[in-house]
C-alpha cells in the first residue's frame, strides 16, 4: 500500500535554556515547530509560524509497580527521520491517494519508556511507548493541553445519567461553545473537540490508534487548559435489561489498563487548520492508525442502503399493513433496486433483540433472502451488541447462509478497555465472515477504518433520528459535524428525510419524521457527510412520487477518489466537491442564515459536463421541500451560483462528456 518512503535528515536545533534536553521539531513545510522540553517533567508546545498555539503541556504515564515516564533521569536516546509515503486507501471515504508527509522524533529512556513525536503540515502527534518484558498495569496517563489565552471550545458534554457513572454515554450530545477558564474539572466532555483562537489557526483535539486501552475524554481545569480523564478499567458490570438491554460498569477498578508490556498506546493527535476548510479535508487520524490487518479486502463493498428504523416502516400506497414483515421489506427491497441502492437494511425488531435466532414471527427471512438475492439486492441486519458478543459465531454464520456480508452492532456507550477489545473482537471475526459493519452507540472511529477496512462507519453523533423527539439535529449542528464529529471518521448520521420544515413549521414526531431544514440539505448531507455506507433514513413512498430526486439520490457515490472543500466557514457553511471516477458531485449547506456564494469550476479537466442541479426551490423558505431540479452544460472556469434557503443545501452531479 506504500509507494514509496524517502528517510533524510531534517531540522532538529538544540536550544540553552533551563530544561535538561529541548529539542525543535519542525513540519516539512517549516510552518508548525514542536519544541519537545525534558527535565522535572516531560512537556511540548506547538508552534505555528512562530505564534504559540500550545504552551508547554505536560506528558507522563504512572504504571502500577511504581515506574512513570517523569522518573526517567538517564539521557534518552533521540532518532529522528523524515517520512514520505502514499497509502491508498481500500476504502476511500475523502480520497483513495493519501499523501503522509511527516518529520518525526523518538525518545527513548533506558527505563524502557519512550515517546514519539510526530509533525505534520496540517497537525501534531504524539505517543507513549513502553519495551517492559512482562504485561504491565497503567495507573493514570497525563495529557495536558494548554493554551496562553482563554479561547473558545466548541466541546460536547457526557450527559450524566442517573444510575451510570460519568463514563456512560452514546457519544451523541450537541456541541456547546464555551470560554477555555469556564470548563470545570467535573464536565466530561468527548473528542474531537474544537478550539478556536481568534487570530491563529483553528485547533481539533482527539486520538488515533486506540486499541488495548481506553479512549481518552477530555475535562477542563477552570484555567487555558484541558486535561486528559480516561475510564479506569470494569471491577463489576451489570446488565441493565429492557427493550435494549445492554451491559454497564457498576464498579470500576483503580486503574486504566491490564496491558502487553512492550507496546504504542494511542496517538494523541492535535489537528491544526489556518483555514476552516482546511479541517473538513484533513485525514490525520486516518494517517496516524495502524495499518489495514484484513489482507484480502476484495468483498469489501461500500455502498447506499434503506434503513426503516427512524420512519418505523410507515409507508403508505400499499396494498398489505406495513412494519416488521415479509411485504414491508420486500417494498423496501424493489425501492431500492428502482432508485440504485444496493442494500435493505434490517433495523431492530426483525428477530428478538436478546436472541437473533428468534425471528419476528411476521417475518419469513428464507422468502425473504431468495426475493432480495432474485433483485439483486443485499439484506443487512441490525444487532444489538451484548447479544452479538454472546452469541457471535453462531449469529455470524447464520448471516453467511443468509447471504448477509454486513451487520450493525448497537447499545455499547463505552469506551474502557474491556469495551475497546470488544470493538477489536467483533471486527476481527466479522473480517473471518467476510461481513462488514457498522457500530452504533459508539466512540468516534479514532483510525479503526483503517486498521479494520470492513468496519465501514460509525455513530458517535447526534444525527436524524433525533427529530423523532427533539430538535437537536438543527442546521447549526449540521454545520458544526464536518468541522468536528468527521476529523475523527466516517459517521453515519442517516440523511435522507423527504418530510422537511422550517423553524417555525417543524415538530418532532415519530413515524412522520421531518428534518428541521430543507430537503436539499438532506440531500446535501450525501455528499458533505463521509460514510462508506450511506443509510437513506426517507419514506420510500414519498421518494416513488419523486423519481427525479430519488434517481440523483441514488446516484451519489459513498467513497471516492478525491475530495476538495472548496469554501468554508465553521458552523456557517460549507462547499465540497467529491470526484469519483470522471464525475464531480458538489455539495453545499448553510446554517439558518440564508446564503449566495459564487464557486469556480476551476479544478474540472478541459473536458464538457452535463449537470443535474438541485436547490433551494424559491419558496423553501417557508415550505421546506420546496426544491428545483434542472440540468444544464458547464466546463471548467464556470462559475456557479449557488443560492440556499435557512436551513438550506445544494447539489450539483457533473457527469463527464
Amino acid at each position: 500500500m506504500k509507494k514509496f518512503l524517502a528517510i533524510s535528515a531534517f531540522l532538529i536545533v538544540p536550544l540553552f535554556t533551563v530544561a535538561a534536553i529541548q529539542k525543535d521539531v519542525l513540519s516539512p513545510d517549516g510552518k508548525i515547530r514542536v519544541s519537545v522540553a525534558i527535565d522535572k517533567t516531560f512537556s511540548y508546545s506547538v508552534f505555528y509560524n512562530n505564534q504559540t498555539l500550545l504552551t508547554a503541556s505536560e506528558i507522563d504515564m504512572a504504571l502500577e509497580n511504581g515506574a512513570t515516564l517523569s522518573g526517567q533521569r538517564s539521557k534518552p536516546k533521540i532518532t529522528t527521520r523524515a517520512v514520505n509515503e502514499v497509502i491508498i486507501s481500500p476504502v476511500p471515504e475523502k480520497r483513495k491517494r493519501i499523501p503522509d508527509v511527516y518529520n518525526e522524533i523518538t525518545f527513548r529512556f533506558q527505563g524502557s519508556f519512550g515517546v514519539i513525536f510526530r509533525v505534520y503540515n496540517d497537525g501534531v502527534a504524539y505517543r507513549i511507548t513502553t519495551a517492559f518484558k512482562d504485561s504491565l498495569i497503567v495507573k493514570n496517563e497525563t495529557a495536558h493541553f494548554k493554551f496562553s489565552s482563554s479561547h473558545q471550545v466548541y466541546l460536547s458534554e457526557v450527559a450524566a445519567r442517573g444510575n451510570q457513572d460519568k463514563y456512560h454515554t452514546s457519544f451523541e450530545e450537541p456541541y456547546q461553545v464555551k470560554r477555555l477558564d469556564s470548563i470545570s474539572s467535573k464536565k466530561l466532555l468527548f473528542t474531537p473537540l474544537l478550539i478556536a483562537p481568534e487570530n491563529q489557526p483553528k485547533i481539533v483535539i482527539t486520538e488515533s490508534d486506540l486499541e488495548d486501552y481506553p479512549g481518552m475524554y477530555l475535562a477542563g481545569t477552570g484555567k487555558n487548559a484541558l486535561s486528559a480523564d480516561l475510564p479506569p478499567y470494569p471491577k463489576k458490570e451489570t446488565v441493565m435489561t429492557g427493550e435494549f438491554s445492554h451491559v454497564y460498569v457498576a464498579e470500576r477498578e483503580n486503574f486504566l489498563a491490564k496491558t502487553k508490556g512492550t507496546r504504542s498506546f494511542p496517538w494523541r493527535v492535535i489537528m491544526i487548520a489556518p483555514e476552516d476548510k482546511d479541517l473538513p479535508a484533513n485525514d490525520l487520524v486516518y494517517r496516524l492508525a495502524s495499518p489495514s490487518r484484513v489482507s484480502d479486502v476484495s468483498w469489501i463493498q461500500p455502498r447506499k442502503s434503506t434503513e426503516e428504523w427512524i420512519i418505523s416502516s410507515n409507508i403508505f400506497n400499499v396494498p398489505f399493513k406495513s412494519g416488521i414483515n415479509t411485504e414491508t421489506y420486500k417494498y423496501y427491497v424493489d425501492f431500492a433496486k428502482r432508485f440504485g441502492f444496493e442494500q435493505v437494511l434490517l433495523d431492530a425488531g426483525w428477530s428478538d433483540n436478546n436472541d437473533l435466532f428468534k425471528i419476528t414471527p411476521t417475518l419469513d427471512m428464507e422468502e425473504l433472502v431468495l426475493y432480495a438475492k432474485s433483485k439483486g439486492i443485499k439484506l443487512g441486519m441490525w444487532t444489538l451488541a451484548m447479544t452479538l458478543d454472546r452469541q457471535l459465531e453462531p449469529a455470524l454464520n447464520q448471516f453467511n447462509k443468509w447471504g448477509v456480508d454486513f451487520i450493525m452492532t448497537d447499545f455499547i456507550d463505552r469506551d474502557d478497555q474491556k469495551t475497546v477489545n470488544f470493538y477489536h473482537k467483533v471486527a476481527k471475526a466479522c473480517a473471518r465472515h467476510k461481513i462488514m459493519l457498522m457500530f452504533h452507540g459508539a466512540f468516534k472511529p479514532a483510525g479503526f477504518n483503517r486498521t479494520y477496512p470492513h468496519a465501514l462507519t460509525r455513530e458517535a453523533v447526534l444525527g436524524s433520528e433525533y427529530n423523532m423527539w427533539s430538535d437537536k439535529a438543527h442546521p447549526d449542528h449540521n454545520l458544526l459535524l464536518p468541522f468536528i464529529r468527521m476529523t475523527s471518521g466516517p459517521m453515519d448520521y442517516e440523511p435522507g428525510l423527504l418530510s422537511n420544515g422550517t423553524v417555525k413549521t417543524f415538530r418532532s414526531a415519530a413515524e412522520n419524521v421531518m428534518s428541521l431544514g430543507t430537503r436539499t440539505q438532506q440531500l446535501a448531507m450525501f455528499v458533505v457527510y463521509e460514510s462508506p455506507i450511506q443509510l437513506f433514513s426517507g419514506n420510500p413512498s414519498q421518494g416513488l412520487l419523486e423519481p427525479d430526486f430519488m434517481e440523483l439520490l441514488g446516484s451519489i457515490p459513498t467513497v471516492w477518489d478525491t475530495t476538495i472543500v472548496l469554501n468554508a466557514k465553521l458552523g456557517d457553511y460549507i462547499v465540497t466537491a467529491r470526484k469519483k471516477d470522471n464525475n464531480w458531485y458538489i455539495g453545499a449547506m448553510t446554517d439558518l442564515t440564508p446564503r449566495e456564494l459564487t464557486v469556480s469550476l476551476d479544478f474540472l479537466d478541459q473536458h464538457n459536463y452535463e449537470a443535474v442541479i438541485c436547490e433551494d426551490g424559491v419558496n423553501a423558505d417557508r415550505y421546506a421541500s420546496d426544491y428545483r431540479l434542472y440540468k444544464k452544460q458547464l466546463k471548467k472556469n464556470d462559475a456557479i451560483q449557488i443560492k440556499m434557503a435557512p436551513g438550506g443545501g445544494y447539489v450539483v452531479r457533473l457527469k463527464r462528456k
